[in-house]
């Protein structure tokens, strides 16, 4: 067999790749990039325009309201999904009867469409009969005394007004999908419920630490505290920097539960109108595809800064081994 017949049979056989490459990923991603230099109205030809879509983007003020409101919705969900995704691994890895069990009740829920996940939990936020607000009134009944004692010890003083509104929340049971705080917490709530992902693949990270790093930690006199932050910590943390991406990339694009829950409206006061949500909204419902284009473009460059910048802050946290 020749060299150029071996190569046109290697590429006949890698042709589904290839080929589904080209034309579900590299075409329309050229397209893309030609059509957010173009005034596009979706059913019209495109009209070259340059950059002025960039620089509407740069004037348009619910871009930057949007930008914040996805920046503060992941500068939230991602620590915390982090911090229990991990000490959920640690439980979920000791031997215990029905580990499989508790293991498939945290991962099951990542399994339920989206859709159905945002129409459950409008009914667990009911103001009313929600069963989370049923579960938070007898906390709030217990701090509101100690938060209105200190407003008048205080003399109503500022800095005490939120906290005493945040314990009369909770007493009357807080209205999450009708007030903008409450709002991004409802869904910051949701992602923890989503996590089974990332508690599996943090299980997969725990086997892989040697224990023979537990032994000689224990012999040396380290507590499980100071085991757990200077060996398990260490050994995940590849794993806790891969979840970290991932959860950067899903946060950016987080878009289906936000228009189920309210209804494909912006929320309270455009409190969860997010980025990919504008996209869509200017793609299809305004017809502006060149700028929903451009849009994407400036989305991905996003990602890509904020992902170099946890490659960069990661260089001297993240143990490899062998390192």
């Amino acid at each position: 067999m020749t060299q150029r017949s071996a190569t046109v049979q290697g590429l006949l056989w890698t042709a589904p790749w290839w080929l589904g490459f080209l034309l579900f990923l590299a075409i329309p991603m050229g397209f893309s990039l030609y059509i957010s230099f173009c005034d596009y109205p979706l059913l019209q030809r495109p009209v070259f325009v340059g950059a002025d879509n960039y620089r509407e983007l740069a004037r348009d003020p619910v871009f930057y309201k949007v930008v914040g409101n996805t920046f503060i919705y992941a500068a939230l969900a991602i620590p915390a999904g982090t911090v229990v995704a991990v000490l959920l691994a640690v439980l979920l890895n000791r031997k215990a009867r029905g580990q499989a069990i508790f293991r498939a009740c945290i991962f099951v829920p990542t399994i339920v469409p989206l859709v159905a996940v945002g129409v459950v939990w409008m009914w667990m936020l009911s103001p009313e009969a929600g069963l989370v607000n049923q579960a938070i009134r007898p906390v709030g009944q217990l701090v509101l005394p100690a938060a209105q004692a200190l407003d008048n010890a205080t003399d109503g003083a500022q800095w005490s007004q939120p906290i005493l509104g945040v314990a009369q929340d909770l007493a009357d049971g807080p209205a999450w999908l009708d007030r903008p705080g409450w709002a991004m917490l409802a869904l910051v709530l949701i992602s923890l419920w989503l996590i089974g992902s990332p508690v599996v693949i943090y299980l997969a990270g725990l086997q892989d630490i040697p224990t023979t790093l537990y032994e000689a930690a224990q012999l040396d006199g380290a507590s499980r505290v100071r085991r757990f932050w200077h060996v398990t910590l260490p050994g995940l943390s590849p794993v806790i920097l891969f979840n970290v991406i991932v959860g950067i990339i899903v946060t950016w694009q987080i878009f289906a539960l936000p228009y189920v829950m309210w209804r494909s409206r912006s929320g309270p006061e455009d409190a969860t109108y997010f980025y990919t949500m504008y996209l869509f909204d200017n793609a299809f419902k305004y017809l502006k595809m060149g700028y929903a284009s451009a849009m994407a473009w400036v989305q991905l460059l996003i990602i890509l800064a904020l992902t170099a910048l946890v490659f960069w802050a990661s260089r001297r946290t993240v143990h490899y081994r062998g390192a």
